[in-house]
């Protein structure tokens, strides 16, 4: 028997038991706790972005281009793709970022109607920097878990996942 305090979801799924208690609450408070978890998450993972003046999805194009390796440039169609955005949603953030010097956009090699997005060296300099803070922020938030545990939570997250997206 789980000998925690109760939290605001058991508090919830409590007055819901005593209203209705011909339902079965387990996955309400299941998805309660998860969707209490990742506005928690949301709010401190973007603090490390913030703190250098950057939004999450400035941060998500910055990485896209990094993790893409040398050259460290890609189609604004690709990125936009990749980052499951809008084409119009991604010409703001790729304006934002070549306004502050982090990207730049160059003519396509292959065929100079089109457009690349590529890093600058202070872009690179940034995400190199950004994607530290980031993975010992993750980490730090996840220290709580046992080793085993977090294993286990990727594991049941990834089968949540995949039973999901079929």
């Amino acid at each position: 028997m789980d000998e925690r305090e109760p939290d605001a979801v058991d508090a919830i799924t409590a007055q819901w038991q005593r209203e209705r208690p011909d339902l079965d609450l387990e996955a309400m408070a299941v998805f309660g706790r998860l969707g209490r978890l990742m506005n928690l998450a949301m709010t401190q993972i973007e603090s490390v972005f913030t703190a250098r003046g950057l939004q999450r999805g400035e941060f998500d194009v910055l990485a896209a281009l990094r993790r893409s390796g040398s050259p460290f440039e890609l189609n604004p169609s690709v990125l936009a793709d990749t980052l499951m955005l809008s084409r119009a949603g991604m010409t703001g953030r790729i304006d934002r970022l070549e306004a502050a010097g982090l990207v730049r956009r160059i003519a396509d090699r292959a065929d100079r109607r089109a457009v690349r997005v590529a890093l600058t060296e202070e872009g690179r300099a940034l995400i190199d920097e950004l994607v530290v803070a980031h993975t010992e922020n993750e980490t730090a938030m996840l220290s709580a878990l046992k080793p085993a545990d977090r294993a286990a939570l990727d594991r049941i997250a990834r089968t949540l996942l995949d039973g999901w997206s079929h």
